[in-house]
């Protein structure tokens, strides 16, 4: 495909913090923009304002600024289309509604809450459901049972409707999905959704429908607990005699164990965050991990998400925006939920830690030294990074892996000391620091060299000295090549620490 008129659009409602199944919605959207030379749009739909949340306009804004994911129109940038917050756009959804009522599409319906309660207790009690369909309308107290005046005299007199869309009886309403398929649903099995409410706003179908035609929308993709709506929405643009846009569907994101839908309960119980960025409710004051505040990278959680439900058609992982724009299309997502893995969005997170130049990585560790009091030079910090990022996942993992760089060992792993510290270890590193102590050279070349050789003449066990070594400057079996880790804390400090090593471990009897 290459519609240079392609318009697709993103469309979240400001109910709470984005989702990253909504994020991935998003992404995909964008890439299809951007891959067809499209247009990309964000529009808020606010419509339903017992539902609203403070903040959360401004949560889905800044999430996709993290994220990377630009819009060409929106509630931010503008457009000829807008406005792009539906709330600034409610007077013109009541004309359409009108315009159903007209063409016979929809009528109103005054069935208070109280009759309709009533009547779903009856049905529950006979073990029924109640619809408001096309066969239990004829017997309601709508439009379509009252005669014209007395419908006019309600009207007139204020009295509370709703507009109900008049479903086909028994029609085979055929629709084509472009990751689906062939889509066939009887109306007989359809209720008469509300389409304008008596708040005087419209519901999320009348607003959708509208706003997508006005704004000249191409393609609707969206997720897969949408596809219900389907039927209605393309009736709707029947209905107004509209060109429906093209319908694609998303495959949800399930659980880690592939059993139904991903939900913040399934990440707090597993410890992961389901959201881009951290949350805090604005009710309760309780706060939701975000995998920004966690540490990922932007480009590495996008990364993660496009394969959620997209693949290349090759085994290929590591994707920029750029390459993702270049390589995405609709026929290779699947239909398939796609199971969210923790530890893969671990392995993405680590991937691009690699990927990353050691004076960057240097310069998002220097404030986590910082907030330990630490104050090192930005030059000595890209070695140590260059050291141990292969086995870092975040930026935080830095530390766990390189504090002994920075701060000499003041314990020693006692399983270590038991396992490694043998009678002899005394005297070999006294010799040790001796030798060290006369060298000239002291890269780690040089190092390993002239300890290698004198181990050997020696006799020594290399396992045996190299661990004995490694205890007394890190204070644990861990880290990089040891050679390059005495060789970048310097012949000074090296030689220090083997003497306090010498000091606490003593000899052992």
């Amino acid at each position: 495909m290459n519609q240079k008129n392609v318009r697709v659009r993103f469309a979240p409602s400001p109910t709470g913090p984005l989702h990253i199944g909504g994020v991935r919605t998003a992404l995909y959207n964008y890439l299809f923009a951007r891959k067809n030379n499209g247009t990309f749009i964000l529009r808020i739909e606010d419509t339903d304002q017992t539902r609203f949340v403070a903040g959360a306009e401004k949560y889905i804004l800044d999430a996709f600024r993290w994220c990377g994911i630009s819009f060409d129109e929106g509630v931010e940038k503008g457009g000829k289309y807008g406005p792009y917050r539906q709330s600034e756009r409610k007077e013109i959804y009541k004309d359409y509604a009108r315009k159903l009522v007209e063409n016979g599409r929809a009528y109103y319906a005054f069935d208070t809450a109280e009759e309709l309660t009533s009547l779903r207790r009856r049905y529950e009690a006979d073990k029924n459901t109640f619809v408001y369909n096309a066969f239990e309308r004829k017997r309601l107290n709508n439009s379509l049972v009252l005669d014209e005046e007395e419908t006019q005299r309600r009207l007139n007199s204020g009295v509370p409707y709703v507009i109900r869309f008049k479903m086909p009886e028994d029609e085979l309403i055929r629709m084509e999905d472009i990751i689906r398929g062939d889509v066939v649903v009887n109306s007989r099995v359809l209720d008469d959704k509300i389409l304008f409410k008596s708040d005087g706003m419209p519901t999320y179908h009348l607003a959708n429908v509208v706003d997508d035609h006005l704004m000249e929308i191409t393609h609707v993709i969206r997720g897969e607990e949408w596809l219900p709506s389907m039927p209605l929405h393309v009736l709707l643009y029947e209905a107004f005699g509209w060109k429906a846009p093209e319908f694609a569907h998303l495959p949800l994101l399930l659980k880690p164990d592939g059993k139904g839908k991903l939900s913040k309960r399934d990440g707090d119980k597993m410890g992961f965050p389901v959201f881009p960025l951290e949350w805090t409710d604005p009710k309760t004051g309780e706060k939701s991990r975000g995998y920004k505040e966690d540490g990922y990278f932007p480009e590495a959680f996008v990364n993660m998400l496009a394969l959620l439900g997209w693949n290349p058609g090759d085994d290929r992982e590591l994707f920029s925006l750029d390459e993702l724009t270049k390589e995405f299309s609709l026929d290779r997502v699947g239909k398939s939920g796609a199971r969210f893995d923790p530890e893969k969005a671990k392995w993405f997170n680590h991937q691009y830690m690699l990927k990353k130049s050691n004076h960057e990585l240097a310069t998002l560790f220097l404030p986590v030294l910082n907030e330990k009091g630490i104050m090192a030079d930005i030059d000595f910090v890209e070695q140590v990074v260059g050291l141990v990022k292969d086995r870092a996942y975040f930026v935080r993992d830095l530390w766990l892996q390189s504090d002994f760089f920075f701060v000499a060992p003041d314990t020693f792993d006692p399983k270590a000391v038991k396992k490694r510290w043998k009678a002899e270890s005394y005297d070999q590193i006294m010799e040790l620091k001796e030798l060290l102590a006369g060298l000239t050279d002291f890269s780690s070349e040089n190092i390993e060299s002239v300890v290698k050789q004198w181990i050997n003449e020696k006799g020594y066990g290399m396992g045996m000295v190299m661990n004995a070594f490694r205890l007394v400057i890190v204070g644990a079996l861990k880290g990089p090549h040891l050679f390059d880790i005495v060789a970048l804390i310097g012949q000074e400090e090296t030689l220090r620490r083997l003497e306090i090593g010498l000091h606490e471990l003593g000899r052992k009897e």
